[in-house]
């Protein structure tokens, strides 16, 4: 679909329900999922997923529509207007989003509607809800890469982007699509865990900026900053309803962990509302035997095949998933 970045989209209900509510939402009960007849993943980020197996999981996914009940669209659109009459959203300079019409292309879909839906409900979530820290980052997350090697602009345009913005938001817009793929890798998760202890002395970390493969570093505080920006992220990625079904989705189980981390570490500055489902697993719609299928799926065995994933898209690319945690 056709977007332009100077047309600010109207969010879904899922989406709206996650920027009134300050966080993540189960909505069962309040919604049917259905699949979505002629699903073509060729028209999705994930077109460049290589594997009958891997698009297959990816499809059944990502391949579903959400029917809600009357009452909860009532309910979530209240909820929405009222927060949105209190808010107002910061502006845009005029010059980005010529640079976004003019050198990059977000002519994609997403998981769910435009690339652009994406990108303005993190926007719009981070206005509302991560108070002191730049809500543009999120309208630019992912314009130097996704995590399956879709790129809205080529290298080559990156000093004029970096112009187009202040240091803090160049750190971090440079940065993200790398944090999000060695967040899906297992090595960084186990090492931060592993070093709970001494994390309050964490000075920074090296890593490799995916578009290019160039050298950065975050220092600590960017990088718990970071790990805020990427838990609102992932908030758009969650299942609409019946989580303890759909537990193994990888994006649900990253949220959950990087959740868990942040509160152990007290590094959640953002505000993100989560509380874990208490509904059974058999719980949930019919969406057909292959929705189905991937549910059987064990949590840890999903885990690897997202960071099996990941890593091989970075190869393709070139692009190096080493990293090192500086003391």
């Amino acid at each position: 679909m056709t977007q332009s970045p100077t047309e600010r989209p109207i969010p879904s209900l899922q989406r709206k329900s996650a920027i009134a509510s300050g966080g993540a939402v189960d909505h069962r009960g309040q919604v049917l999922v259905a699949p979505i007849p002629n699903f073509d993943l060729q028209r999705t980020i994930f077109n460049t997923l290589e594997g009958s197996v891997p698009r297959f999981i990816i499809r059944t996914r990502i391949a579903k529509e959400a029917h809600w009940s009357e009452r909860a669209a009532y309910e979530i659109e209240r909820a929405y207007k009222s927060v949105e009459a209190k808010a107002k959203l910061p502006p845009i300079d005029p010059k980005l989003l010529a640079f976004m019409i003019e050198q990059c292309d977000f002519d994609v879909e997403h998981a769910d509607g435009s690339f652009l839906d994406h990108l303005y409900f993190c926007f719009e979530y981070t206005a509302l809800h991560y108070p002191g820290q730049s809500p543009l980052v999120m309208l630019l997350h992912s314009i130097l890469g996704t995590g399956t090697n879709t790129f809205a602009m080529t290298a080559d345009k990156i000093p004029s982007l970096q112009k187009l913005l202040n240091d803090f938001d160049w750190r971090h817009v440079e940065a993200f699509p790398s944090v999000l793929r060695l967040l899906y890798d297992l090595s960084l998760r186990a090492d931060l865990r592993s070093n709970l202890s001494r994390l309050s002395t964490l000075k920074g970390l090296r890593l490799h900026r995916v578009i290019d493969n160039a050298p950065i570093t975050l220092s600590a505080e960017d990088f718990f900053i970071q790990l805020n920006y990427q838990l609102i992220h992932l908030i758009d990625f969650l299942p609409v309803a019946h989580w303890a079904r759909y537990a193994n989705d990888t994006s649900f189980i990253l949220f959950r962990d990087l959740y868990e981390l942040l509160e152990q570490t007290g590094k959640r500055t953002a505000r993100v509302s989560y509380t874990p489902t208490n509904d059974r697993w058999l719980d949930g719609d019919n969406e057909g035997l292959g929705a189905f299928l991937t549910t059987l799926i064990p949590v840890p065995l999903s885990e690897k095949l997202a960071a099996r994933s990941v890593r091989k898209f970075s190869e393709r690319i070139g692009h190096s998933m080493d990293y090192e945690l500086l003391w």
